[in-house]
Protein backbone atom coordinates (compact mmCIF):
# COMPACT_ATOMS: atom_id res chain seq x y z
CA UNK A 1 0.00 0.00 0.00
CA UNK A 2 1.87 3.44 -0.78
CA UNK A 3 1.93 5.91 1.64
CA UNK A 4 -0.07 8.63 1.63
CA UNK A 5 1.92 11.90 1.14
CA UNK A 6 4.95 10.22 0.73
CA UNK A 7 8.32 12.82 0.69
CA UNK A 8 9.43 14.16 -2.66
CA UNK A 9 12.14 12.19 -4.48
CA UNK A 10 15.07 14.41 -5.38
CA UNK A 11 14.89 15.55 -9.09
CA UNK A 12 16.79 13.66 -11.56
CA UNK A 13 19.50 15.63 -12.89
CA UNK A 14 17.64 17.46 -16.04
CA UNK A 15 15.01 18.49 -13.87
CA UNK A 16 18.31 19.85 -11.37
CA UNK A 17 19.30 21.87 -14.07
CA UNK A 18 16.03 23.11 -15.26
CA UNK A 19 15.09 24.16 -11.48
CA UNK A 20 18.77 25.82 -11.28
CA UNK A 21 18.85 27.63 -14.39
CA UNK A 22 15.03 29.25 -13.61
CA UNK A 23 16.61 30.44 -10.44
CA UNK A 24 20.06 31.39 -11.23
CA UNK A 25 18.32 34.17 -14.03
CA UNK A 26 17.27 37.55 -13.30
CA UNK A 27 14.83 38.05 -10.17
CA UNK A 28 13.34 40.71 -9.04
CA UNK A 29 11.03 42.73 -6.40
CA UNK A 30 8.26 44.04 -9.07
CA UNK A 31 5.59 45.22 -6.77
CA UNK A 32 3.79 44.82 -3.53
CA UNK A 33 -0.09 44.34 -3.82
CA UNK A 34 -2.50 45.59 -1.39
CA UNK A 35 -5.73 45.40 -3.81
CA UNK A 36 -6.60 43.59 -6.71
CA UNK A 37 -6.86 46.36 -9.05
CA UNK A 38 -2.95 46.18 -8.06
CA UNK A 39 -2.15 42.90 -9.63
CA UNK A 40 0.02 42.83 -12.17
CA UNK A 41 -0.98 41.03 -16.16
CA UNK A 42 -1.58 37.56 -15.55
CA UNK A 43 0.68 36.73 -18.29
CA UNK A 44 2.95 33.83 -17.04
CA UNK A 45 3.00 30.88 -14.63
CA UNK A 46 2.81 31.63 -11.03
CA UNK A 47 2.98 30.13 -7.57
CA UNK A 48 2.76 31.98 -4.18
CA UNK A 49 3.92 30.89 -0.88
CA UNK A 50 1.70 31.26 2.39
CA UNK A 51 2.68 30.60 5.98
CA UNK A 52 2.02 31.67 9.49
CA UNK A 53 4.53 34.48 10.80
CA UNK A 54 7.76 33.60 11.43
CA UNK A 55 7.75 30.15 9.91
CA UNK A 56 10.88 31.34 7.81
CA UNK A 57 9.27 32.17 4.28
CA UNK A 58 10.97 35.06 3.39
CA UNK A 59 14.30 33.12 4.29
CA UNK A 60 13.05 30.04 2.25
CA UNK A 61 12.90 32.69 -0.74
CA UNK A 62 15.98 34.05 -0.69
CA UNK A 63 17.53 30.47 -0.24
CA UNK A 64 15.30 29.89 -3.56
CA UNK A 65 16.78 32.57 -5.36
CA UNK A 66 20.44 32.69 -3.79
CA UNK A 67 19.32 36.80 -2.60
CA UNK A 68 19.82 37.32 0.76
CA UNK A 69 17.42 40.25 0.58
CA UNK A 70 15.22 39.75 -1.68
CA UNK A 71 11.97 38.88 0.29
CA UNK A 72 12.25 40.74 3.86
CA UNK A 73 12.13 38.75 6.65
CA UNK A 74 10.84 40.14 9.92
CA UNK A 75 10.20 39.36 13.93
CA UNK A 76 7.26 41.02 14.08
CA UNK A 77 4.49 38.69 13.01
CA UNK A 78 2.22 40.21 10.66
CA UNK A 79 4.62 43.13 9.78
CA UNK A 80 4.27 42.26 6.02
CA UNK A 81 0.67 42.99 4.97
CA UNK A 82 0.99 42.96 1.27
CA UNK A 83 1.17 40.49 -1.45
CA UNK A 84 4.39 40.92 -2.58
CA UNK A 85 5.21 39.91 -6.28
CA UNK A 86 8.78 38.60 -7.71
CA UNK A 87 10.05 37.72 -11.37
CA UNK A 88 11.92 34.88 -11.77
CA UNK A 89 12.96 36.06 -15.54
CA UNK A 90 9.95 36.59 -17.82
CA UNK A 91 8.35 33.36 -17.84
CA UNK A 92 7.73 33.23 -13.63
CA UNK A 93 6.09 35.12 -10.93
CA UNK A 94 6.95 34.31 -7.15
CA UNK A 95 3.93 35.85 -5.06
CA UNK A 96 4.80 36.15 -1.43
CA UNK A 97 1.65 35.99 0.50
CA UNK A 98 1.29 38.12 4.10
CA UNK A 99 2.18 36.02 6.58
CA UNK A 100 -0.96 34.53 8.82
CA UNK A 101 -1.53 33.73 12.10
CA UNK A 102 -1.34 37.18 13.72
CA UNK A 103 -2.20 37.75 17.35
CA UNK A 104 -1.14 41.56 17.78
CA UNK A 105 -2.96 42.74 14.06
CA UNK A 106 -6.01 44.83 14.57
CA UNK A 107 -8.85 43.15 13.84
CA UNK A 108 -9.49 45.64 11.04
CA UNK A 109 -6.31 44.55 9.13
CA UNK A 110 -6.58 41.01 9.73
CA UNK A 111 -10.11 41.37 7.90
CA UNK A 112 -9.06 43.16 5.22
CA UNK A 113 -6.34 40.99 4.46
CA UNK A 114 -8.16 37.92 4.60
CA UNK A 115 -10.36 39.29 1.81
CA UNK A 116 -7.63 40.33 -0.20
CA UNK A 117 -6.14 36.61 0.23
CA UNK A 118 -9.56 35.32 -1.50
CA UNK A 119 -9.53 37.31 -3.78
CA UNK A 120 -6.62 36.53 -4.81
CA UNK A 121 -6.85 32.90 -4.27
CA UNK A 122 -9.93 32.60 -6.13
CA UNK A 123 -9.55 34.83 -8.96
CA UNK A 124 -5.57 34.34 -10.69
CA UNK A 125 -6.24 31.97 -13.27
CA UNK A 126 -2.50 31.51 -13.64
CA UNK A 127 -1.63 30.56 -9.73
CA UNK A 128 -0.70 27.35 -10.34
CA UNK A 129 0.20 26.19 -7.32
CA UNK A 130 0.39 27.27 -3.61
CA UNK A 131 3.09 26.66 -1.19
CA UNK A 132 1.98 26.05 2.55
CA UNK A 133 5.01 26.60 4.67
CA UNK A 134 4.68 24.73 8.29
CA UNK A 135 7.64 24.91 10.71
CA UNK A 136 8.79 21.00 11.19
CA UNK A 137 8.77 21.48 14.77
CA UNK A 138 5.19 22.18 15.16
CA UNK A 139 3.55 20.46 12.39
CA UNK A 140 0.17 21.95 11.18
CA UNK A 141 -1.59 23.82 13.64
CA UNK A 142 -5.30 25.02 13.17
CA UNK A 143 -4.12 28.62 11.60
CA UNK A 144 -2.65 26.24 8.94
CA UNK A 145 -5.44 24.21 8.28
CA UNK A 146 -7.51 27.34 7.92
CA UNK A 147 -5.75 28.97 4.91
CA UNK A 148 -5.64 25.14 3.67
CA UNK A 149 -9.36 24.80 3.66
CA UNK A 150 -9.62 28.40 2.03
CA UNK A 151 -7.49 27.03 -0.67
CA UNK A 152 -9.97 23.77 -0.83
CA UNK A 153 -12.75 25.85 -1.57
CA UNK A 154 -10.54 28.15 -4.08
CA UNK A 155 -9.43 25.41 -6.47
CA UNK A 156 -6.14 26.09 -5.98
CA UNK A 157 -3.61 22.98 -5.70
CA UNK A 158 -1.43 23.19 -2.76
CA UNK A 159 1.59 21.67 -1.55
CA UNK A 160 2.78 21.28 1.91
CA UNK A 161 6.58 22.57 2.59
CA UNK A 162 8.17 21.95 5.73
CA UNK A 163 10.88 23.99 7.02
CA UNK A 164 13.04 23.86 9.84
CA UNK A 165 13.79 20.17 8.79
CA UNK A 166 17.23 20.14 10.19
CA UNK A 167 15.77 21.80 13.81
CA UNK A 168 14.06 18.51 14.22
CA UNK A 169 15.71 15.60 15.57
CA UNK A 170 16.20 12.26 13.42
CA UNK A 171 13.92 10.44 16.09
CA UNK A 172 11.16 12.70 15.97
CA UNK A 173 10.78 13.57 12.55
CA UNK A 174 8.36 10.29 11.85
CA UNK A 175 6.18 11.62 14.08
CA UNK A 176 5.73 15.01 12.60
CA UNK A 177 5.54 13.55 9.41
CA UNK A 178 2.78 11.74 10.45
CA UNK A 179 0.70 14.36 12.30
CA UNK A 180 1.16 16.23 8.81
CA UNK A 181 -0.38 13.76 6.67
CA UNK A 182 -3.34 12.98 8.76
CA UNK A 183 -4.01 16.53 8.79
CA UNK A 184 -3.67 16.68 5.27
CA UNK A 185 -5.80 13.80 4.27
CA UNK A 186 -8.98 16.29 4.46
CA UNK A 187 -7.64 18.61 2.32
CA UNK A 188 -8.80 17.87 -1.42
CA UNK A 189 -6.68 20.77 -2.97
CA UNK A 190 -3.74 19.03 -1.14
CA UNK A 191 -0.61 17.96 -3.79
CA UNK A 192 0.04 14.03 -2.57
CA UNK A 193 3.99 14.65 -1.97
CA UNK A 194 5.37 17.08 0.84
CA UNK A 195 8.80 18.96 0.82
CA UNK A 196 11.34 19.20 3.48
CA UNK A 197 13.63 21.65 3.19
CA UNK A 198 16.19 23.63 5.45
CA UNK A 199 17.39 27.09 4.33
CA UNK A 200 20.12 27.17 6.61
CA UNK A 201 21.45 23.74 5.44
CA UNK A 202 20.25 24.15 1.93
CA UNK A 203 18.07 20.45 2.36
CA UNK A 204 14.90 20.20 -0.63
CA UNK A 205 16.04 23.60 -2.43
CA UNK A 206 16.83 21.71 -5.60
CA UNK A 207 13.60 19.44 -5.10
CA UNK A 208 11.17 22.70 -4.87
CA UNK A 209 13.06 24.86 -7.41
CA UNK A 210 12.72 21.90 -9.96
CA UNK A 211 8.95 21.26 -8.71
CA UNK A 212 8.77 25.35 -9.70
CA UNK A 213 9.94 24.96 -12.73
CA UNK A 214 8.14 21.61 -14.35
CA UNK A 215 5.00 23.38 -13.68
CA UNK A 216 2.76 24.72 -16.77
Amino acid sequence: MQLSFPVADEPDGPTTEKGRKLFAGQTDFLKGVVAMSGLPPADRTEVCFAGRSNVGKSTLINALTGRKGLARASNTPGRTQEINYFTLGDSHYLVDLPGYGYANAPLPIVEKWQKLLKSYLAGRQTLRRAFVLVDARHGIKPVDDEIMTLLDSAAVTFQCVLTKIDKVKSTQIDNVLDQVRSKLSPHPAAFPELILTSSEKGDGIATLRATIATLK
